[in-house]
């Protein structure tokens, strides 16, 4: 026998206020990274790259908030594409290039495109993927997720923020490497996912004191913090490809 539920009329035309948390979570990081386009363009460089980071930190909570409070949907998820774009697309492109590729004469904007591009396409082939579950069930990524490439992107600007090296007098070089990052992003190349990770039982002592180390780091040199990161994750990324080169089609 069917259940008949009677609605409240009062309350027909309203939404729960934790079904809309994870969308408006979704929104800030949007601003997030418009602002930063703005700090870029102010030459504001150290406030547009911390404000990409906070950005990449919404996009990971947004969908952590979605799931917990079982308020996915197709709407929260184009958003989320959307703003994906924005801020790891756009905004990472229109910063490496006030800062290095502006004296290269628009050679270096024709990679900004080839970067913003790459993001655009695979935001749109993870939501094909996602409508035949493939992104949720998958234990690897294929190419380099958006936020990823987007601080893989920016890893000349850490350079020169943290005082290792200057790229702006090789710009042509920085061009090529955010044209690089863009392909990988696109590529179908197996990488690692966190659903795969593995640590072993030895290394857990250490990854603890990594850790209390990163913190550390965070408030004192936090460009150096990610520098290190961006060459712990393209060591990791060769390690996966090499891994699933030599494993063969699943």
């Amino acid at each position: 026998m069917k259940k008949f539920i009677r609605r409240d009329p009062q309350h027909r035309d309203q939404v729960p206020f934790l079904q809309l948390l994870p969308n408006l979570v979704t929104l800030s990081g949007m601003c997030l990274g418009l602002t930063s386009i703005r700090f870029a363009m102010d030459g504001r460089y150290d406030g547009a790259a911390l404000l990409i980071l906070l950005a990449a930190l919404m996009d990971g909570l947004d969908g952590l908030l979605a799931r917990r409070l079982n308020a996915t949907s197709n709407f929260g998820a184009e958003l989320d594409s959307l703003s994906d774009f924005l801020c790891f697309g756009v905004a990472p492109g229109l910063l490496v290039y006030r800062y290095f590729l502006e004296p290269s004469n628009n050679f270096g904007w024709i990679f900004v495109l080839v970067f913003a591009a790459a993001c655009c396409l695979r935001l749109a082939r993870f939501n094909v993927m996602r409508d035949e579950n493939e992104a949720e069930t998958s234990h690897h990524f294929l190419g380099v997720p958006a936020p990823a490439g987007a601080m893989l992107g920016l890893l000349p600007l850490f350079l020169a923020l943290s005082g290792i090296a200057d790229l702006r007098a090789t710009p042509h070089l920085v061009a090529f490497w955010i044209g690089l990052v863009g392909l990988l992003m696109i590529s179908r190349i197996k990488t690692f996912s966190p659903k795969a990770m593995r640590i072993p039982r030895a290394l857990v002592g250490l990854m603890m004191f990594a850790t209390v180390a990163a913190v550390g780091l965070m408030f004192t040199r936090i460009w150096l913090l990610l520098v290190t990161l961006d060459l712990i994750y393209l060591a990791m990324l060769v390690h996966g490809a090499l891994k699933a080169r030599r494993q063969g089609p699943v």
